[in-house]
């Protein structure tokens, strides 16, 4: 039944926005607006022009290489030439999976109730559940961990932008640990796709995040072809991060960008920017693993105690050629 929910909901998107009955999907065929539109795998933006800006998976196909159990990402993310940016499931790391979300050590934890114990039970504890959902399996359990899509609704679209809304939960073993509001906001600016991404998450018990290298938000790019990561200061030529030294990622910095000469000769990137509200952030950016990775756990475990908030924001500047190194200057210094 939730499957087939998503889907309702992907088609119809609410008639309260659009101030009549169907669908902002096909009002948007009708005035040039982006407009969502209903897919196997999940829900597809497409351009006014009416070009694939991406996919929002929420089920994985039946043939697959993917290994971690949950979806819920943005793949294939396009540059507005069509070009695809991102990949799936990729021969050197079966668990990536484009534009997501996840960590692969988290502890849920809450108080314990000992009183069936009697008189010599402990005097206090904790109930602890450890979670991977990024799907590697090192750290922490994958077996009955996933991220489920609840719901995706297309809450405003013109033919300037978009701005969807998905709501994810996080699940152990049947019990949602993890509600997620994500909002992503879409438009063009100077030939380049520009996605505003924001996140909260709000735990059901107090959450710790791990002390680790690399997590959280991530962009898992192709690797066909030559690439280079740089930032406002050029090309970078640090040593790579290794996933065992948290002190090997890269610095602190407003944007770093990963461009790739594709072998059919297009060249296409992503720039992205860490918003200056997100708690601090290295970057996890090896060059064999073609990601873009600003980790909030990189320099200490985090926590979100139950009942508050953790809210995130990224923006994405999704180019065909070489960096837009001006246009990324501009938008990570005002937001």
């Amino acid at each position: 039944m939730r499957k087939i929910l998503i889907t309702l909901t992907a088609i119809t998107v609410s008639a309260v926005v659009s101030g009549c009955a169907g669908s902002l999907e096909a009002a948007g065929k009708n005035n040039g607006s982006y407009r969502l539109a209903p897919d196997k795998y999940g829900v597809i933006l497409k351009a006014p022009n009416g070009k694939t800006v991406f996919r929002y998976m929420t089920r994985k196909p039946k043939k697959t290489n993917l290994a971690a159990n949950s979806v819920c990402c943005f793949h294939p993310l396009n540059t507005p030439s069509g070009q695809r940016l991102t990949d799936l499931a990729p021969g050197d790391h079966h668990h990536h999976r484009g534009v997501f979300l996840a960590w692969h050590s988290m502890a849920f934890r809450e108080k314990a109730d000992f009183s069936q114990f009697g008189p010599t039970g402990p005097t206090y504890g904790w109930n602890i559940s450890r979670a991977d959902f990024w799907g590697w399996g090192e750290f922490a359990p994958t077996q009955d961990r996933i991220i489920e899509n609840r719901k995706i609704d297309l809450v405003k679209t013109d033919a300037d932008q978009a701005k969807l809304e998905i709501q994810n939960d996080w699940i152990i073993k049947g019990r949602t640990m993890m509600t997620e509001v994500t909002s992503a906001t879409v438009r063009e600016q100077n030939g380049a796709y520009i996605i505003d991404l924001g996140y909260r998450l709000k735990p059901a018990t107090d959450l710790t995040l791990d002390h680790t290298a690399f997590g959280g938000f991530c962009v898992r790019a192709r690797n066909d072809g030559d690439s280079c990561y740089a930032t406002a200061d050029g090309k970078v030529k640090l040593p790579d991060p290794h996933y065992s030294v948290p002190e090997l990622n890269w610095p602190a910095e407003k944007w770093y960008d990963y461009t790739i000469k594709l072998n059919n000769g297009k060249t296409i990137g992503v720039g992205v920017i860490d918003h200056p509200d997100n708690p601090p952030a290295t970057w996890h950016n090896p060059r064999y693993v073609w990601m873009v990775n600003p980790c909030i756990v990189a320099a200490e475990p985090l926590k979100v105690n139950k009942g508050k908030t953790l809210k995130l924001r990224y923006r994405l500047v999704v180019h065909d050629g070489p960096i837009p190194v001006e246009l990324l200057k501009e938008l990570s210094s005002r937001w």
